[in-house]
């Protein structure tokens, strides 16, 4: 199969639990994308700040977990994605990774994004599950006037209702109109909020909804997996079970190539 230009992936684990399963994911997930000639960015959350529950599991201890994240860039020789949730969380993590996420519940925190364009690094900003996609050029503005044009826009589901959330895949082209790379994330799109103590998914749709937003036009994919969802500490109800990620790659890039 042809490389598909500047089309890549983010994917990995919701948030890091272990060195040894970041580097199982991040392992499988290179050989796939080599195999298929296409630019693979390793994603985990070095901590999560907005768990539905006091109780839930919220990281392993921030530097130990970035400094996990700067050993997968330098022994895979990829790029690295992780979450920040405040200015200093901006820049702690731009000494360790490549790319920082804004959340989607942060996405108009002005200072935030402020914060993370200063880094010079790139900013991936997810649009918030209250926000109209036409919004969203209000954010990228945000970063660019900091003279930090490397602004990527992730599509991650609209609430519908109470618990749900469902994908406006005309938001992708809405988004593409400010000139930004558009992302599609297959996994988060198909949560259920705040079902109970922890969110629930509906992971069956991850494929379908996928292989839609590649229809429609994409410049990436984000996904989170685990090599046994079940057991995972965080999204363990929407992650996607590792041994499927080959599968779901390999059907966006037949739909992609066809365009």
């Amino acid at each position: 199969m042809e490389k598909k230009s500047s089309f890549f992936i983010i994917a990995g684990p919701c948030v890091i639990e272990s060195k040894e399963m970041l580097f199982e994911v991040a392992a499988e997930l290179k050989k796939i994308c080599s195999k298929y000639h296409i630019e693979y960015i390793f994603k985990s959350s070095y901590k999560k700040a907005n768990r539905t529950s006091a109780n839930s599991f919220t990281g392993i201890g921030d530097e130990t977990a970035l400094s996990y994240l700067a050993d997968i860039k330098e022994k895979f020789n990829i790029r690295v994605l992780t979450d920040i949730h405040s200015i200093e969380e901006a820049y702690l993590a731009s000494k360790y990774v490549d790319i920082l996420q804004i959340p989607a519940f942060l996405c108009r925190q002005t200072e935030l994004l402020q914060a993370a364009a200063k880094t010079e690094k790139t900013v991936n900003i997810k649009k918030g599950q209250f926000l109209a996609p036409e919004d969203m050029g209000k954010a990228a503005e945000k970063v660019k006037l900091e003279g930090n044009n490397n602004i990527w826009l992730t599509e991650r589901g609209t609430f519908f209702g109470y618990h749900n959330l469902v994908v406006d895949f005309r938001s992708l082209i809405i988004m593409k109109e400010f000139g930004y790379p558009v992302i599609y994330d297959a996994t988060h799109s198909v949560q259920l909020p705040s079902k109970s103590e922890v969110s629930s998914g509906q992971p069956q749709f991850i494929l379908p909804l996928a292989r839609a937003a590649a229809a429609v036009g994409i410049d990436g994919l984000f996904f989170e997996t685990h090599p046994e969802p079940a057991k995972a500490k965080s999204d363990s109800a929407s992650q996607l079970a590792l041994n499927q990620a080959e599968e779901l790659i390999e059907q966006v890039l037949r739909i992609l190539e066809r365009d």
